[in-house]
């Protein structure tokens, strides 16, 4: 069954999932010293199990995907920082729902729980800022 999960995407979008929130999560401290910062944390320091064994699929050197596409360089805008690592973090989040149902269906459910705690803070930040 091991062979068959797959970590590696597993781990990227876990990476995914809190580099978006981190790079939100940063803005709204110190650019808006908004406690909503402080819930972004907490939705960031999110556990998974088996983590060690995750990150040991890691082959970031042979990402196909690494390089950056012309619309990942295209920011005019703190707003549009703060909305495309929101896409970001709850795409990832629905990738991590998905594929914690086939291994740990709680973890699956927390991913699910936490898609939908950004869905309404994306509301509240962009209205905030």
């Amino acid at each position: 069954m091991k062979n068959s999960i797959p970590f590696r995407t597993i781990d990227a979008n876990l990476n995914r999932f809190k580099e978006g929130i981190r790079v939100v999560e940063d803005i709204l401290r110190y650019e808006f010293s908004s406690p909503l910062a402080k819930t972004l944390k907490e939705i960031r320091h999110i556990k998974v199990p088996d983590y060690e064994e995750i990150i040991s699929f890691r082959d970031a050197n042979n990402d196909i995907l690494k390089k950056s596409t012309s619309s990942e360089l295209n920011r005019t805008s703190i707003k549009d920082l703060i909305i495309s690592n929101l896409k970001r973090a709850q795409e990832s989040a629905r990738v991590l729902e998905e594929i914690y149902k086939l291994i740990d269906k709680k973890t699956s459910e927390e991913f699910k729980k936490r898609r939908y705690q950004l869905y309404t803070l994306e509301k509240e930040i962009i209205s905030a800022i």
